[in-house]
C-alpha cells in the first residue's frame, strides 16, 4: 500500500505579515497532482491543518477545496488535529466526510478505532491520535499522570490492544502529533512543554509498522518506522535550510517499508539568512543569488548604520527581517539582552531573574516546582480558551 505522509499545512498562516495563501494553494495543487500521478493509495495528514483554532475564512475555503479534490480523486485521506487546530471545530461533519473517504480523527477517546483499508495483501489499520494535551485527556485515557509520555503511552496501549484483536497479518499505521525524542525542532513550532518535558521516546510507537508524525517542521527519520514529513512551506527563517518534502512510502505484505521517496514541495520563494556588515551585504557579488529571496539580515556593524532597511531593500527587495548583532568583545557590558537570552526557555529566564534579584541565589527546588507549575497552568489555560472558542 502506497502512503503519502504529510503534516503541518498551517493553512491561514502568514510569514512576517506576508500572506502565504497563494503558496499554500500551490502546495495543495501539487499534493493532488502527486496523488494522481504517483498512484497513491491513501493520504495521511498528521495534524496542524490550520494555523490557529479559529482560522480565517480564506483558509477554510482552501481546505474545503482540497477535500473536494481528494474525494473526487477517489483516494482515502486520514487526518488528525494538531496543537494549532481546534479539534472540535475540525471534527465537525466528520461522519458525513467519512462517506466521501475523508476520515477525520479529532477525538482522543476514538484513538483505538481505526480506519481499515485493504489492498491485495489484506487489511491496513490506520489509527489517528490527535494532539493529546496531557491535562485535558489524562483521565479520559486513564493515563498514570499528566505528561506527554504518559498520555501517548495510554493511547498506544489502546491501539495495541485493538490491533491484537484483528486478523493475523493486519498491518498498522499510526498518525500522531507530538514531539518525539531525536527530532530536530525549528523556531516556528508552538511550545508544548509540560512539567519541563516536551519530548517522548520513539519506543512509545513500538508494535506498529509505520508512525506518521506531525508537529516538527523538518522532514526527518526518528527511526526507520517513525518519521516526520515536516511542513510543506517554511514558516520561519530557522527553516531556511530545510528541504520541504512529503514522504511517499510503500508498505509490503508484511508491513515492511519496501520503497520510499521524498517528494519535493513547490518553493514559491527561497529563504536566505544573511549576516555581516551592511556595506558587505550590499556589495558582495556572492550574494547575487539571494536577491529574489525572502531575506533575514543580521547586521554586525559596531554602530547602527543609517537607514539600513531602505538600503537593503534596494538590493534585496524581499527583506522581511532585520536584526542587529553588533561586533563587540565578549566582556562588553553592552552586549544585547536578546543575545543573553538566546536559547533559553521561559522557565530558565524566570529562574535567572530570581537569581538576579537575590544577588546570585537561585530558586529552591520547591520554588522551581512552583514556577514550572505556573508556566504549565498558563499554557493549559491558553489551550482551553482556544478549544472553547
Amino acid at each position: 500500500m502506497r502512503l503519502l505522509h504529510t503534516s503541518d499545512w498551517h493553512l491561514g498562516r502568514s510569514f512576517h505579515r506576508v500572506s502565504l495563501l497563494d503558496a499554500q494553494s500551490a502546495y495543495l495543487d501539487h499534493l493532488v497532482a502527486t496523488v494522481r500521478e504517483r498512484e497513491v493509495d491513501v493520504v495521511l495528514v498528521a495534524g496542524d491543518v490550520y494555523d490557529r483554532a479559529v482560522p480565517p475564512l480564506t483558509a477554510v475555503e482552501l481546505f474545503d477545496r482540497a477535500l473536494h479534490r481528494l474525494a473526487a480523486a477517489g483516494v482515502p485521506t486520514v487526518m488528525i488535529s494538531g496543537n494549532h487546530d481546534s479539534a472540535r471545530r475540525l471534527g465537525v461533519g466528520a461522519g458525513l466526510f467519512e462517506r466521501a473517504g475523508i476520515h477525520l480523527r479529532t477525538d482522543p477517546e476514538g484513538c483505538a478505532t481505526p480506519v481499515v483499508l485493504a489492498d491485495d495483501h489484506g487489511d491496513v489499520a490506520f489509527y489517528g491520535l490527535p494532539y493529546l494535551e496531557p491535562a485535558l485527556v489524562k483521565d479520559a485515557l486513564g493515563a498514570a499522570k499528566a505528561g506527554h509520555e504518559a498520555v501517548l503511552t495510554a493511547a498506544m496501549d489502546r491501539v495495541r490492544a485493538d490491533l491484537a484483536t484483528r486478523p493475523a497479518g493486519t498491518r498498522s499505521v499510526v498518525l500522531a502529533h507530538a514531539f518525539v525524542a531525536g527530532g530536530e525542532p525549528s523556531d516556528s513550532e508552538r511550545d508544548i512543554t509540560v512539567g519541563g518535558v516536551a519530548a517522548v521516546p520513539a519506543g512509545v510507537f513500538d508494535g506498529v509498522d509505520y508512525a506518521a508524525l506531525g508537529h516538527l517542521h523538518g522532514s526527518q527519520r526518528v527511526t526507520e518506522r517513525v518519521r516526520y514529513s515536516g511542513s510543506p512551506l517554511a514558516y520561519s527563517f530557522s527553516e531556511a535550510d530545510h528541504r520541504k518534502t512529503m514522504w511517499l512510502v510503500d508498505l509490503d505484505a508484511h508491513g515492511n517499508i519496501a520503497a520510499e521517496e521524498r517528494v519535493d514541495c513547490p518553493v514559491e520563494r527561497p529563504l536566505a539568512r544573511l549576516r555581516g556588515r551592511l556595506d558587505t551585504l550590499l556589495e558582495d557579488p556572492a550574494l547575487d543569488r539571494h536577491e529574489d529571496a525572502w531575506v533575514e539580515a543580521t547586521l554586525t556593524d559596531p554602530v547602527r548604520p543609517a537607514e539600513p532597511m531602505a538600503r537593503l531593500a534596494r538590493r534585496f527587495p524581499h527583506t522581511l527581517s532585520l536584526v542587529f548583532d553588533p561586533e563587540r568583545p565578549p566582556e562588553d557590558p553592552l552586549a544585547s539582552y536578546a543575545q543573553r537570552l538566546k536559547g533559553r526557555d521561559d522557565h530558565q529566564i524566570a529562574e535567572d531573574f530570581v537569581a538576579h534579584v537575590r544577588g546570585g541565589s537561585g530558586p529552591s527546588d520547591l520554588e522551581r516546582t512552583v514556577l514550572r507549575g505556573a508556566f504549565d497552568d498558563v499554557r493549559v489555560d491558553e489551550t482551553v480558551r482556544e478549544v472553547s472558542r
